[in-house]
């Protein structure tokens, strides 16, 4: 039953993703959510293979992945939003348009995570080794895994 509960907070998260407030009201955003043991169990194998070369966080990662009930993975596509990018902004506005798209996404649905006590982590690791995968097709990724235990998995960790 608990499972189950996840899984519909995990559908409402991407809901909420979806009508997230986007910059100029292009619609840019991805959602895709993995529930399937054998999915979680595939991207956290590789995301520890990923270690070797991004770091060993992403095995400390690929452990909550396989400990989760889904993972919620929110993407952006860049688009042409035509404007003139200022030469002191470092980054191209379509970028930069496009990552905040991404980051008001994942906190509408993280928000949702915490209004009905599913625990959650916000995980760059998890992104890159599902748009890597080709589980999601997007130029910048996040991924969510969540759970409800006795205890917050995302919590305690290990360096």
């Amino acid at each position: 039953m608990v499972r189950e509960g996840v899984l519909q907070v995990a559908k409402l998260m991407a809901v909420a993703a979806r009508t997230a407030p986007k910059a100029k009201g292009i619609d840019n955003i991805v959602v895709r959510v993995l529930s399937y043991r054998d999915e979680l169990e595939r991207l956290a194998k590789y995301m520890e293979e990923l270690a070797k070369d991004y770091g060993e966080f992403f095995a400390r990662d690929a452990k909550n992945v396989k400990e989760s009930d889904a993972v919620v993975l929110i993407g952006v596509r860049v688009v042409d939003l035509g404007l003139r990018t200022p030469p002191e902004y470092g980054i191209p506005i379509n970028v930069a348009m496009a990552l905040i798209n991404l980051g008001i996404a994942v906190g509408s649905a993280v928000k949702i995570a915490s209004m009905m006590n599913v625990d959650n982590r916000v995980m760059y690791s998890v992104g890159l080794a599902a748009q890597k995968m080709g589980l999601i097709d997007a130029d910048y990724v996040l991924g969510i895994p969540i759970s409800a235990r006795g205890k917050n998995i995302y919590f305690d960790r290990k360096q």
